[in-house]
């Protein structure tokens, strides 16, 4: 028995991980297609992400914020190099630069009285009680509430009623250019640039949330910039560590002098050992080739799962931007991940009906093509499938012992 509170449903017990594979307990190794949520970008035990651990720990590991780390500040200055003009928060997750955010749009807002928050149908930006207000599945929400106040959500893809809701009183509006617990929806450029017009129009702030789809998980460094915009705001977390705790806010130059001192802070955000791991990270993400490698491998998954979406009519619908991958099935998505799993394979559901598929940027072709033979096997016998149907195949492989052609 666990002396962990059992907040999650887990069995398996990591020991170790090379590359884009895992070791248990037992010896089994799996090829991970979750990539820790995503926050293994790299795979695991890059050798310069571990090299830039290593010397930084030696040298030092926490000074506290009351006091400058110079990995902290490179780090700062290279991320508004890649990006836009803009002042940087450090903290140590997704959920804390979203609550950060939701706290600088309100202070930024505060003289024009700006409170109210817009987020979107199946978003979700954290489990704390004002990312948790963001997000917007009931059955996260329910049980804790009543959450934080002025928080309208939006139909997804929808402008017009965007234009309806987002007025005076709006502080800033929340997007996923990806959505990813929500079930991988990639948001159409011509929405974002929509969205980006209407903020500006009202005077709203708008939030590129990016803690999932950012540094370099679409196929771009900044999800963003797949719709040639520039946000007011993006919250990043994620694999910016390299897997240690670190995440971050941008917020756009001309509007952070409205932050003062004693505003926000955090403990160990911009931590110098995950700051240098970080520095690594992007290294490696703005090495020369690297993005065109990652399309490279994203067009041969895609291509894959396109072909076994007509080959079992179990699949709705494949989506995806870059290396961040949604199957949508007519059935549970729960017995595919569980099939995979006995296959050697490791992947997550986005809600009941959708795998969510997030390797590492560095997978190999080989380990593409292990991953769709394992999904082949899987859906041939009966995963996927509405519960009816997924019977009838079951039953038409008994005495086959299983075996696919």
């Amino acid at each position: 028995m666990s002396a962990l509170l059992s907040v999650y449903d887990r069995d398996l017990v990591i020991v170790s991980g090379k590359g884009a594979r895992v070791t248990d307990q037992e010896g089994r190794t799996y090829l991970d297609f979750a990539a820790g949520i995503g926050v293994n970008g790299l795979g695991y035990g890059d050798r310069k992400v571990l090299s830039a651990i290593r010397k930084q720990a030696d040298r030092l590991i926490h000074a506290s914020n009351l006091y400058h780390n110079q990995p902290a500040e490179d780090l700062a200055e290279r991320l508004v190099a890649l990006s836009f003009p803009a002042k940087v928060f450090f903290c140590n997750s997704g959920t804390e630069a979203v609550e950060a955010a939701i706290k600088f749009a309100r202070r930024i807002g505060h003289e024009q009285g700006r409170t109210e928050l817009v987020a979107f149908e199946r978003s979700f930006h954290g489990r704390t009680l004002g990312a948790l207000s963001l997000t917007w599945t009931e059955k996260y929400r329910a049980p804790f509430e009543p959450l934080v106040p002025g928080v309208r959500f939006c139909p997804w893809d929808d402008l017009k009623q965007a234009a309806l809701t987002i007025g005076p009183k709006t502080a800033a509006v929340f997007v996923e250019p990806v959505q990813g617990e929500g079930g991988v929806r990639v948001a159409p450029a011509e929405f974002l640039q929509g969205l980006a017009d209407i903020c500006r129009d009202a005077g709203a702030l708008l939030v590129s949330e990016e803690v999932q789809c950012g540094l370099g998980r679409t196929g771009k460094l900044f999800a963003y910039q797949h719709a040639n915009l520039r946000p007011d705001m993006v919250t990043l977390a994620k694999p910016l560590g390299g897997g240690l705790p670190l995440g971050a806010v941008l917020v756009r130059e001309e509007i952070a002098s409205a932050i003062a001192v004693g505003d926000h802070g955090s403990t160990f955000g911009g931590n110098p050992v995950a700051a240098a791991a970080a520095m690594a990270v992007l290294d490696r993400l703005t090495s020369e080739g690297f993005m065109a490698k990652v399309e490279k491998r994203a067009r041969a998954l895609r291509r894959g799962l396109n072909v076994l979406a007509r080959k079992h009519p179990a699949v709705v619908q494949v989506r995806s931007l870059g290396l961040m991958v949604g199957v949508e099935f007519r059935g549970k998505a729960a017995p595919v991940v569980k099939g995979l799993r006995e296959h050697g394979v490791l992947a997550t559901r986005a809600g009941d009906n959708v795998l969510r598929l997030l390797p590492p940027l560095v997978i190999k072709q080989k380990d593409i093509r292990q991953f769709l033979e394992a999904l082949d096997a899987v859906l041939a016998n009966g995963a996927g499938a509405a519960d009816a149907e997924a019977e009838s195949i079951a039953a038409s492989m008994k005495g086959t012992g299983g075996a696919v052609a």
